[in-house]
């Protein structure tokens, strides 16, 4: 078996509500979702939701290859690029070719790839994440209410701006939670997406824990500051988790050795291999680990595979527009299917004819670091407010809908 060419395409992500962080919010809760598709010549084809930049570039290394060498693959891709740095979308790009290439070696053996890894149980424990900073007390309830039918015990909200105004909304979640599990404690985790410095993180979290359990604080301070995050996990009692924003082994060795990192986290878009070896790394240092991402579908499957899986996030219920995936969510836990591979399928028809389209990039969004981040003497400055005042813009600038074919 040969790899013979890619496509690449675009769909979104169609919340129905206003979705962000302490970054900010897009309104219109459509945000884009980049696929990229891997031919052969057995007529396998593997998907990969993820970046495809400099895709040409790095799927050199891979051409005419076979498909089933996948870790090898991996490593020539980041070969590949040795002068450029593999950070941020390149990353992703190699992530989703990576995760394409695993599909379809799972597809050849005739197994669902969480069976192909090791994986013994197709049940994966989850938390609710709902992105849910813009959102008024009402739909906040409501959208919890969702995700406790579904039994869902646990969840993270989006925070950082405000203390009492974390804490209102934490003590609401807790609420529908704690109803939902007749009168079982949930679990209840903030994400401030490196919004604070280290004195202002100390300070938060221990005033939220006057009152709140928290199971951990998530990017507290930026991702590569080690001393800063390990400053703050001495000063709190919550876990700190951070990791998602991290790419390639060389930078999670610091926060490990530094102690700055309890619960370890990895995109879903940086591919199932980087799961697969950041979760080693950790093992190897007896923590946890957590996947993130609205699709994490490659890391679900890799995360039946390894010792110290803790939980991975549930962020939307529903996949991407023209994407079907063989899971379902029940009992608090994605549950997956028997499909061969990553059991996903793409209607590349209903994507070019029924796709919206997100709205024009702009200076803000939960892409963009504010101006005064970390630097907020009082809450909701820079227009920045909880609920509903930042302008839209999409994820990335790489969302051409029209798929793209290379071979």
């Amino acid at each position: 078996m040969r790899i013979t060419g890619y496509r690449t395409l675009s769909t979104v992500q169609e919340w129905g509500r206003p979705v962000g962080d302490a970054n900010g919010v897009f309104v219109d809760g459509v945000v884009p979702v980049p696929i990229v598709i891997v031919e052969t010549d057995a007529g396998i084809s593997g998907v990969g939701l993820g970046p495809h930049v400099e895709i040409e570039r790095i799927f050199a290394a891979i051409d005419g290859e076979d498909p089933r060498a996948v870790t090898t693959l991996y490593d020539r891709m980041l070969r590949h690029t040795f002068k450029a740095g593999h950070a941020g979308p390149v990353f992703g790009t190699i992530g989703a070719l990576d995760t394409a290439l695993w599909d379809i070696k799972a597809q050849a053996a005739g197994e669902p790839l969480w069976r192909l890894l090791g994986g013994r149980d197709r049940r994966v424990p989850a938390y609710a994440s709902g992105l849910d900073i813009g959102l008024t007390d009402d739909e906040l309830v409501s959208t919890y209410e969702v995700y406790a039918r579904h039994g869902l015990r646990a969840a993270k909200l989006k925070g950082g701006l405000d203390i009492e105004r974390d804490r209102h909304r934490l003590c609401l979640v807790r609420e529908v939670l704690t109803e939902a599990g007749h009168g079982l404690r949930p679990g209840l985790m903030l994400d401030v997406n490196e919004a604070w410095t280290r004195k202002q993180a100390v300070r938060h979290v221990c005033e939220l824990e006057r009152t709140l359990d928290l199971i951990w604080i998530e990017e507290p301070v930026r991702r590569w500051d080690a001393e800063g995050l390990a400053t703050v996990g001495r000063g709190i009692r919550a876990s700190v988790a951070t990791g998602e924003n991290l790419t390639g082994l060389e930078q999670y060795r610091p926060l490990i050795a530094a102690g700055a990192v309890d619960i370890v986290q990895m995109a879903a878009v940086w591919g199932v291999t980087h799961f697969l070896r950041a979760s080693a790394l950790a093992h190897a240092h007896d923590l946890p680990v957590s996947p993130i991402g609205n699709s994490p579908v490659g890391l679900l499957h890799a995360a039946t595979s390894v010792p110290n899986h803790l939980t991975s996030e549930l962020q939307d219920l529903r996949p991407p527009a023209g994407v079907s995936i063989d899971l379902h969510v029940e009992d608090g836990a994605f549950v997956l299917g028997d499909s061969p591979g990553l059991g996903v399928l793409v209607d590349e028809d209903r994507i070019r004819e029924a796709t919206r389209r997100p709205q024009t990039q702009t200076t803000e969004g939960p892409n963009v670091r504010p101006e005064r981040a970390g630097r907020r003497l009082l809450a909701g400055v820079d227009g920045i407010a909880p609920v509903r005042q930042v302008p839209v813009g999409p994820l990335n600038s790489h969302n051409a809908v029209s798929p793209t074919a290379h071979h």
